[in-house]
């Protein structure tokens, strides 16, 4: 299944719309939930923290324009907005306030779905990114933490910042001087003894958790490379 099981929530006071986006998400393999009132939405979010949100701009007891300006307070959730109003200042105000995406009624079941498919898919992209995700290994530099199959890894800032570069580029090999230069705010003497203590440091910590894999590998006369 495309969807992969990720959760929709829809917002739409209208039941037949409704039950037919419901049933077109559901056909390509997404969890639905419905909310039928605005003023309902963000304690559903709460307890359910879907992946997406399609939300009607004409709600009874709150609107979606308000809905989506409180969600943006505190979750970056992909929201597309669904309004029967065409008029280029909805569309400017819905996005300018966070929606990631604007949908007109009437509309087709399976534009719907395409836009779904593309917003969570760009938001994806977006999220490896930020991360930084080579296979199991995932890199978070706002939290400065690295966890391969969701387990920790505590490494050095050194370790870190060489892992940190490795990760962006799989495959490129990087010579010492490259990888000095790149990570020289974590204080290298900008030795390739250096580099290599760092790297050899790094390789043990990876291998207690991928044990039958080598992941950092050496490109002899030229530098490391990450494998994965």
């Amino acid at each position: 299944m495309d969807g992969k099981q990720e959760h929709i929530l829809v917002v739409e006071d209208e039941i037949k719309i409704a039950d037919v986006l419901r049933d077109y998400l559901a056909r390509s393999g997404y969890q639905v939930t419905c909310v039928n009132r605005g003023d309902h939405v963000l304690e559903r979010f709460q307890a359910l923290s879907p992946s997406l949100i399609l939300l009607d701009l004409m709600l009874p007891g709150m609107d979606g324009i308000t809905i989506c300006r409180e969600l943006r307070r505190f979750t970056n959730i992909p929201i597309i907005m669904v309004t029967a109003k065409v008029e280029e200042v909805d569309r400017l105000v819905g996005l300018e306030i966070g929606a990631d995406d604007y949908i007109c009624k009437p509309f087709s079941p399976r534009e719907v779905v395409a836009r779904v498919k593309a917003v969570l898919r760009r938001t994806t992209m977006n999220e490896k990114k930020r991360k930084g995700v080579a296979g199991p290994i995932v890199i978070d530099e706002k939290a400065h933490t690295v966890s391969i199959h969701h387990e920790l890894l505590a490494l050095t800032p050194s370790e870190f910042g060489l892992l940190q570069v490795l990760v962006a580029a799989p495959g490129r090999v990087f010579s010492r001087s490259e990888l000095i230069n790149k990570v020289q705010g974590y204080q290298f003497e900008g030795y390739d003894r250096t580099v290599d203590s760092h790297i050899k440091n790094l390789r043990k910590k990876i291998a207690e958790k991928l044990p039958e894999q080598d992941v950092i590998l050496t490109i002899y006369g030229l530098g490391y490379k990450l494998v994965i």
